[in-house]
């Protein structure tokens, strides 16, 4: 099966008509819109003061006791190091450098499986939650979150104070056995910042501390997998920005445990079961055939993707792993660097959607480990509404050549890895080894 050309197609005015391999999206890019600005910066500069760097938001570092109890933490002691189930009177011993923490609103909550599964939290995590509240600085830390929560939800002051202590405890299951985690980075703003607009994104990290971040996230993921037999796909993505959805300017990811698959997973199910090399073919291979290859190194390659309502770069795994946390270190190691290289390559001012893909855990049919970076710098409006054709004011060219250029200059300047970059791509065919007739 050849791929269909009009995945792409230009006419003769230079309007450019994407269709979407996986759903069927029509998308078109015209003339004369890409000249759009893609920065959202905030113009409202402040200046960042000493209580700044670690009070800004929630998510800083001296506010630890404003989450609910944390999970496992990423600490740089003579080498990277998880620690995981601190106790209350542990958290400040350390300063994490990236840390996982329970969401304070679930997306699907503890009481769903509860309710409709019949889940139990499993003893280890029964262990660790008596642990936590046997201590009076535990109880008074799960307690105050909670009031926190409820006092969010619309709880007033006499609601909140008429509950006893045990009402508390008793609702502190989800911070404990709950499938919807937080991924949170150190930083709030990049050091030496002298004004509240010099946000610290995941490019501005270092390759190394990108490398944790997604180490620390793939431990996250296995886990919620390990604590409930009835998840059937974990979602993960990272929304930065207002803009792009997230609620704190502060670089986080979030990962939701779920009992379906999701559409797009099915999708891509239905494609792979008519023809199982599908991702080299309609994807990667037809990338390279259309020049929209960005970078790649040896077990990851990104190229421009087309039919998406926003301009969205793909990245995929080579690896013939299909799950992400079993991935060998070089494998993550370079999905790492590539997913570094191009957020850096985007810039700290463009609102950004980062969604993960791979194979639920419960089939049978193998894809690569995939995750796709969408520049949220369009609205869709009613012209959309109406046909159900997107104006994507970039063409795949258009961001091809946009972070391609970038990513030359930081690589020239040391702050991304070594990537062979645009026309360096080796342009091989298949590079995808999730299919097993190509091993």
């Amino acid at each position: 099966m050849l791929p269909d050309p009009a995945y792409l197609t230009t006419m003769g005015d230079g309007t450019i008509k994407q269709i979407n391999p996986f759903s069927g999206t029509r998308v078109w890019t015209v003339p004369g819109r890409n000249g759009r600005p893609q920065s959202q910066n905030d113009s409202d500069s402040k200046p960042v003061s000493d209580t700044d760097w670690t009070h800004g938001c929630t998510f800083c570092s001296a506010r630890y006791m404003e989450t609910p109890p944390e999970k496992a933490r990423v600490v740089y002691d003579k080498g990277w190091k998880i620690l995981e189930r601190l106790t209350a009177d542990q958290l400040f011993n350390t300063t994490a450098e990236f840390r996982v923490v329970p969401n304070l609103f679930e997306i699907v909550s503890y009481n769903y499986w509860h309710e409709n599964y019949g889940y139990e939290m499993p003893a280890e995590i029964q262990e660790f939650k008596q642990q936590y509240l046997s201590t009076e600085q535990g109880r008074r830390h799960v307690r105050a979150v909670q009031a926190a929560k409820l006092r969010l939800s619309g709880k007033s002051p006499e609601e909140i104070a008429n509950l006893e202590n045990e009402d508390f405890l008793a609702q502190a299951d989800a911070f404990f056995g709950g499938g919807h985690d937080v991924v949170i980075a150190r930083r709030h703003w990049l050091d030496g910042a002298t004004s509240t607009t010099e946000l610290a994104s995941a490019g501005s990290l270092t390759p190394d501390e990108h490398e944790q971040f997604i180490r620390l996230t793939l431990h996250s993921m296995k886990n919620l997998y390990d604590i409930n037999r009835y998840v059937r796909y974990v979602a993960v993505f990272q929304n930065w920005l207002k803009p792009a959805g997230s609620s704190f300017d502060h670089l986080h990811k979030q990962l939701v445990s779920i009992d379906e698959h999701g559409a797009d997973a099915d999708q891509g199910v239905s494609r792979l079961r008519e023809n199982p090399n599908f991702f080299n073919e309609c994807t990667v291979n037809y990338a390279n055939y259309h020049n929209l290859l960005i970078a790649e190194n040896d077990s990851a390659i990104a190229f421009a993707g087309f039919g998406h309502r926003w301009p969205t770069i793909e990245i995929y795994s080579k690896s013939p792993k299909v799950y992400p946390w079993e991935h060998d270190d070089s494998e993550v190691r370079d999905m790492s660097d590539l997913l570094h290289a191009i957020h850096a390559g985007t810039g700290v001012d463009v609102p950004t959607n980062e969604e993960w893909h791979n194979v639920p855990i419960d089939l049978d049919v193998p894809m690569p480990w995939r995750i796709n970076i969408k520049w949220r710098i369009s609205t869709i409006a009613g012209f959309e509404g109406d046909t159900k054709i997107f104006i994507n004011t970039m063409s795949p060219y258009d961001i091809r050549a946009s972070v391609t250029d970038r990513m030359r200059e930081l690589r020239k300047q040391g702050k991304i890895a070594d990537l062979r970059i645009g026309s360096e791509c080796s342009g091989a065919p298949n590079p995808l080894k999730y299919n097993p007739s190509l091993w």
